[in-house]
């Protein structure tokens, strides 16, 4: 599967145009994203040098992207049929409807082919057998 990815809020927590604190988990999670050979795309505002900086903060932490704001690595912006809109199966984004979950959660739902709501469903059937278990009594926990 080929994925794009934004860097600011994503990646990383907004301070652009500094790099903030990775977010948790997220560099990880690229790396088992590309372990299970899924390419990923980095896919930012990020122009020039401020470009060039996410790129490298990702490089030194292990992750290698396939291409950086284009679909593949040889595509030039004076191509004839370049575009900046990606032609992807996925993006991953701070600014998606709802909001970004959490980076466990983006890899399951990959990984396991599933959608926010299956997973969200999954878990509240597990809190709830939880929650309706019978209590055991203070005089039963032996």
């Amino acid at each position: 599967m080929t994925i794009a990815i934004d860097f600011d809020g994503t990646i990383v927590e907004h301070r652009y145009p500094e790099i903030g604190p990775e977010i948790p988990f997220a560099i990880d999670t690229l790396k088992m994203l590309i372990n299970d050979r899924h390419r990923l795309i980095l896919w930012s505002v990020r122009e020039g040098i401020l470009l060039e900086e996410a790129v490298e903060y990702c490089r030194k932490r292990g992750v290698e992207f396939y291409a950086v704001n284009k679909d593949y690595p040889e595509e030039k912006t004076t191509d004839r049929n370049f575009s900046r809109k990606l032609k992807v199966d996925l993006f991953i984004d701070d600014r998606n409807l709802g909001g970004i979950p959490d980076w466990g959660t983006i890899y399951r739902m990959i990984n396991e082919k599933k959608s926010y709501a299956d997973i969200l469903r999954e878990e509240m059937a597990e809190q709830s057998e939880d929650y309706y278990k019978p209590k055991k009594k203070w005089w039963q926990l032996r």
